[in-house]
């Protein structure tokens, strides 16, 4: 099968207008700044985050120029202070909070054999941790609201899984169980925050590429991702994020608990 070009940038239809949205890990590169700025094409608010304050403001800088309702608060994704702060600010600053995209997490390569408690804890503490301190203030906003999303439409949780945490691969084994946990815990979350009209879903990307993730990966592991793709290609950022767009948008309103595959890697 040969190669199939990306598609072509799909524009904004005004998806989630008047909704204020939380990002995390959203500094620019890779699926969480996609996201942001997606978000923003369909209208929304968006309040980036990030662990990298330099690379959080230069981005918001960035997203500023183009577009209204951009505002930005760096968040380490372990530290609940910190997390706490940022869903404050969300509802400090717009008088709402409508959509949470959980986008951190944390990877790295070692052999299980040779993997340290201290890789193995770091891996879990971003990717799985994060996203249940992040899940759990968000619910907890929402149940203040009293409604689910201010405007009564009913809040979003979206969190970002993976493929790995489906399929074996050698020298993930921390982070495919985070992942897997972070299926799990959107399943469960979903379940309970049905009380509160609250959606909880997951994205399940394989392989999106941005430039940090070149500088970790080898080329040769790349080529062989790559070739697993069924398009013969990696998807761009923007693409995952359309996804996360249609699970934020009131055309999932009756999806809640699923983990939607953006890739043709689902066993």
């Amino acid at each position: 099968m040969g190669d199939v070009d990306s598609p072509a940038y799909v524009p904004g239809h005004g998806l989630l207008k008047g909704r204020t949205a939380v990002i995390t890990a959203a500094a620019g590169a890779g699926i969480g700044g996609a996201t942001a700025r997606r978000f923003l094409e369909e209208g929304a608010r968006v309040l980036i985050s990030d662990a990298h304050s330099r690379r959080l403001k230069e981005y918001e800088g960035e997203l500023a120029g183009e577009f209204d309702g951009v505002d930005a608060l760096p968040c380490d994704v372990t530290d609940e202070r910190q997390v706490q702060a940022l869903f404050d600010m969300a509802v400090r600053v717009h008088g709402r909070l409508d959509i949470v995209v959980n986008n951190a997490g944390l990877g790295g390569t070692s052999t299980l054999v040779d993997m340290t408690d201290e890789q193995w804890s770091k891996v879990l503490d971003v990717t799985l941790g994060g996203t249940f301190r992040c899940v759990r203030a968000a619910l907890r906003a929402f149940r203040e609201s009293g409604s689910g999303g201010s405007d009564g439409s009913g809040g979003v949780i979206v969190n970002n899984a993976s493929v790995v945490g489906w399929r074996a691969q050698a020298g993930q084994a921390h982070y495919a169980a985070a992942k897997a946990g972070v299926m799990a815990l959107t399943r469960s979350a979903a379940i309970e925050a049905a009380e509160y009209g609250v959606r909880v879903n997951a994205v399940s990307p394989s392989l999106a590429m941005h430039p940090h993730l070149v500088k970790v990966t080898t080329p040769e592991l790349l080529a062989e991702l790559t070739a697993r793709e069924a398009f013969g290609r990696y998807a761009e950022p923007w693409e995952v994020a359309n996804v996360i767009v249609f699970l934020a948008s009131g055309y999932s309103s009756y999806l809640t608990g699923e983990v939607v595959s953006v890739s043709s890697q689902h066993p």
